[in-house]
């Protein structure tokens, strides 16, 4: 089937009768600037809307050098909190006439500089990015030439916009009610350490357990990465070396829960005395028959602050917070915490 050329404002100004110039105008929005008749701008309008004409996003952006797109750069799509920030962050594109470009760096820093760079080759016009960096060096060279927007990690000292979710003060709020109930065993599953969100998650875990008067023992603390076969291989060794589950368990995120929750399903440990907790919450653990304590983000809010911090920066408008940690809420499950809540 041959494809029907699409239509330019060359050829609707001549089915409308008019110059290119008149119909670029009225198009344009401009027809009462330079007193456009409300029957020529009509035509034109009913020509347009005819032949569905939809303007040159390349045109448009030659004409105000910007490309109306945004770069989101994180470790990986599958982790449900990118996941669902990247739909957010979506949306808001999409509303606001933008296109949101998404790479993915899979936790590796040479990998992270090759797709940013191929997105700022693409002429973004602003990064909101999740860094496996450990300093802020090669995003202020790039935010010399278009604005960056840190999130969900930081960077020690940034300069740079940021917005993350609080992790030390909630994670301990979250362990000090559960270790006074398990104060005999608390383990920890965590991603990489050398990332912000793990040592965080880790510092309110241990400040919960000094809060509770729990003395903490070194091997309860157990690091993998992200990825769900992370906390599967984690779990399952630490049920081989204590020849059973442990009593409480708090894990890091929702990818290591996924991990943790199909090693339990597969040995029927699901009805087990276990106390899950766990940093992310997921609407399934709503359905679940084990119960999970959470820290839960949220996910709209993060994409929200980055969308606006960095269009205002586009529109050159310095952010009245440049730094913004939001406040998570604590979602309880298990029968002994939500009685205390």
């Amino acid at each position: 089937m041959k494809k029907s050329k699409r239509i330019t404002i060359s050829g609707i100004a001549e089915l409308a009768g008019v110059s290119k110039s008149t119909a670029s105008q009225v198009l344009n929005g401009h027809s009462k600037k330079f007193r456009i008749s409300d029957a020529t701008r009509d035509r034109v309008l009913a020509v347009a809307a005819e032949h569905h004409y939809q303007p040159s996003i390349h045109a448009r952006s030659l004409n105000v050098t910007r490309s109306y797109t945004l770069g989101l750069v994180v470790p990986e799509m599958t982790n449900y909190g990118f996941a669902a920030c990247s739909n957010e962050l979506e949306n808001l594109c999409r509303e606001n006439g933008m296109q949101l470009l998404i790479a993915c760096t899979d936790e590796n820093t040479s990998q992270e500089m090759m797709v940013v760079n191929n997105l700022i080759q693409r002429q973004v016009d602003g990064l909101i990015v999740a860094s496996s960096m450990l300093n802020d060096a090669e995003y202020l060279k790039i935010s010399q030439q278009l604005p960056v927007v840190l999130f969900d990690r930081h960077m020690s000292d940034t300069a740079l916009p940021l917005v993350v979710c609080e992790a030390i003060e909630s994670s301990a709020a979250l362990v000090e009610k559960v270790a006074k109930h398990q104060q005999e065993e608390f383990y920890f599953l965590g991603g990489q350490p050398r990332i912000s969100p793990t040592r965080d998650r880790l510092a309110g875990y241990q400040l919960g357990l000094e809060r509770a008067g729990v003395n903490l023992k070194p091997e309860w603390i157990l690091y993998g990465n992200y990825h769900p076969s992370s906390g599967y291989e984690m779990f399952a060794n630490l049920c081989a070396r204590l020849g059973r589950p442990p009593k409480a368990l708090y894990v890091a995120s929702c990818g290591l829960m996924e991990g943790v929750l199909r090693y339990m399903s597969q040995h029927k440990l699901l009805e087990s005395d276990i106390h899950l907790c766990s940093f992310d919450d997921h609407y399934l653990y709503d359905s679940l028959s084990v119960k999970i304590d959470t820290v839960a983000q949220d996910c709209r809010e993060l994409a929200i602050h980055c969308f606006d911090i960095v269009t205002g920066l586009i529109n050159e408008q310095q952010p009245a917070q440049n730094q913004c940690y939001l406040s998570p809420q604590l979602h309880w499950r298990h029968a002994d915490t939500l009685s205390e809540s």
